[in-house]
Formats: structure tokens, sequence, C-alpha cells
């Protein structure tokens, strides 16, 4: 029961979780238990001071990893993702040769999974159906390096029009309303 728990907790974890769980916390204690052996053999050869010393370390070691924890905990809670994840997203885009550019990459957790909303620039001579095809190739690579996305919105721009300064529309009036933009 216990291996059949495991392996179902096992997959749906996420990379972050599962990366840094067992290896952080093995080596934590492993540092642990080496700075009690210290503080032990210390007293034992009559230095009583050792002991509250390594006890104060460990204290402190303890600290660092509650505040590390809790940081990454809030970060998650808030949907925040790690800057290597972002750093993952642009390196599987550029796996697709007819990406120009990359000029926005917004990512967020969703529960145990990714999703993930992306610009990307191409030659401007291409017709829509390249363009498709081309931000089809981008999702299929994101879907082979990121193995827990769930989803990616991917907006294909002309080179010489990429990024989000070229979609926002400036101060206008229509109807009855008063003038306004949209940025």
């Amino acid at each position: 029961m216990f291996l059949l728990s495991l392996t179902a907790t096992c997959q749906v974890w996420t990379v972050s979780l599962k990366a840094g769980l067992f290896t952080y916390n093995a080596r934590a204690d492993g540092w642990t238990s080496l700075a009690v052996l210290v503080g032990t053999i210390g007293t034992w050869f009559g230095y009583p001071i050792v002991d509250p010393i390594v006890g104060c370390v460990i204290t402190l070691a303890i600290g660092r990893i509650v505040w590390e924890s809790g940081a990454a905990i809030f970060t998650r809670l808030l949907d925040g993702v790690e800057p290597t994840v972002l750093a993952e997203v642009k390196h599987a885009i550029w796996h697709t040769p007819e990406v120009h550019e990359v000029t926005q990459v917004r990512a967020r957790w969703v529960g145990h999974w990714l999703h993930a909303e992306l610009n990307i620039a191409v030659s401007p001579q291409l017709s829509v159906v390249q363009g498709h095809a081309i931000a089809t190739a981008v999702r299929h690579q994101l879907l082979h390096h990121m193995p827990h996305l769930a989803n990616a919105i991917i907006h294909v721009d002309p080179v010489e029009a990429s990024g989000e300064e070229h979609h926002r529309v400036a101060a206008h009036v229509h109807g009855n309303l008063p003038a306004h933009a949209h940025l």
C-alpha cells in the first residue's frame, strides 16, 4: 500500500518538489548528524562548550530551512514560478528554428500543472497557416521539454511588430463612450 501511495504521489508532485525534497533533506540530515557527532566528540574530549555551539549552528540551519521552505511555499501559493522554469520555456522555444524572437513568457502553476503564455516573432512573409504550424511546433517542443506543462498559449507576431507595445490601442472614441485607451 505504501509503494502504491508513493507512486501515485510521485506522479502528481511538481518537478521542483520532487527534485528538491529528497536530495535537500538528505543533505541537511547528513550535515546535522555530522554536527551532532562533532558536538559529542568535543564534549567527550573535555570541551563541553562545543555542544551548545553545535546546537546553535543546528538551530540556525533549521531556521534557514524553514525560511527557504516558507518562501517556496508562499511563491507557489501565489502561482509563482521559479526563474529556472521560465528559462526552460525559452530554451524549449529555441528548438524551433523558424522562431526569430521570444518577446514575452508568462507561466504559472495551477495545482500540479504548469500553464504558459508566450509571444514569439516569425518572418512576416509567412502565411497564417505557416505561422500556425510554427506555433504548433513550439508547443510540441514545450510539451517534450516540460513534462508538467498542461497547456501553452502561443501568440505569433511578425518580427517587425513583436512585443506588447505593438498591441496597445491608443486613445480613441467610439459610440457614446468617452475617449479611452486599452493598454
